[in-house]
């Protein structure tokens, strides 16, 4: 009796090494081809002129650079320059005022506006799109406008301050050095609470009713609900609106142009005001890049300072 032999089947074999680095490589050059015209565009738009804006800040350039064309290295010189002219201390210090105090009174006045509208009620959407209007206005509109409500004379403000017998004269809100600071973080105020209230508010509607409903079984409402479930949910969001507050603000030039020009008597003469006067008044253009470095290194300090504390927050 015959028997039928067997033929060894053909066995799949798995791709060996080398073909697995080639394939790998090819991903690889894949995802990198994707990515170069975003990075090649990222470098032209913002690469080239942090390096130009650095290169200035080390040289002698100044309005005659652009007929010669001749800007001599002068290394640090304009940043000792600038760190050692009398109003470099009062900018930094008008600087950290303006941020501060317009960054608390945005965020705090925006989280009780999310609040607020966060409860449905009727015309709450109207309401929160008639809130976006100062945001959405240029924002040399809104200084032009906020002047002529300010002037001490014919502004509004004072007419109904004196109507209702408030104040006995006028208040020289951009006249005076002991006030106009405090006018223009007012005018600043209002315009960022709007996108305050956006990002809290999309913030709020994330959290889940769930959340709350078993906090009412425990006995948290109020003040203890927001402790415990709205602020700990809501704790990414003002993170990043803070951090974004600061680098926004920091370098804010036009509002203060528009109400001050940086007066009366560099009352509200900020970092970015000096940078400004340096490079177009003054037509130092190098110490004016040496002061917009500066600001640049600050807000580079916050961004690793909220990156940090970010990294630490996901490992916890």
């Amino acid at each position: 009796m015959a028997h039928a032999t067997l033929t060894p089947t053909s066995e799949v074999k798995a791709p060996g090494p080398a073909r697995r680095s080639r394939r790998h490589r090819g991903e690889s050059l894949t995802k990198v081809l994707f990515v170069l015209p975003a990075a090649l565009a990222m470098l032209a738009l913002f690469g080239y002129p942090v390096v130009k804006n650095l290169l200035m800040s080390l040289q002698d350039y100044g309005l005659r650079t652009f007929f010669t064309g001749q800007a001599p290295w002068v290394g640090l010189q304009n940043y000792t320059a600038v760190v050692k002219d009398k109003l470099f201390s009062d900018a930094m210090v008008n600087t950290a005022l303006f941020t501060i105090g317009s960054i608390v009174f945005q965020f705090a006045i925006g989280l009780g506006l999310a609040l607020f509208f966060h409860r449905r009620f009727p015309l709450s959407g109207v309401l929160r799109s008639l809130l976006l209007l100062p945001w959405l206005l240029p924002l040399i509109v809104s200084s032009a406008t906020w002047r002529s409500i300010l002037e001490q004379d014919s502004g509004i403000l004072n007419r109904t301050l004196m109507g209702l017998h408030l104040v006995d004269d006028p208040v020289p809100w951009l006249n005076s050095p002991s006030v106009a600071l405090i006018a223009v973080i007012g005018v600043n105020i209002w315009i960022g609470i709007p996108f305050n209230v956006t990002l809290l508010y999309s913030g709020l509607a994330e959290i889940p009713d769930e959340l709350y409903e078993a906090g009412q079984l425990d006995g948290a409402t109020g003040w203890r609900s927001f402790w415990y479930i709205t602020w700990p949910n809501l704790r990414a969001v003002a993170s990043v609106l803070l951090m974004l507050g600061v680098v926004y603000t920091i370098k804010v030039l036009d509002i203060i142009l528009g109400l001050t020009g940086g007066g009366p008597a560099n009352a509200t003469q900020t970092l970015a005001t000096q940078s400004y006067e340096k490079s177009f008044i003054d037509f130092k253009f190098g110490q004016g890049a040496a002061l917009s470095n500066i600001l640049i290194a600050i807000s580079f300090l916050f961004a690793i300072f909220y990156l940090r504390s970010t990294r630490r927050a996901i490992d916890e």
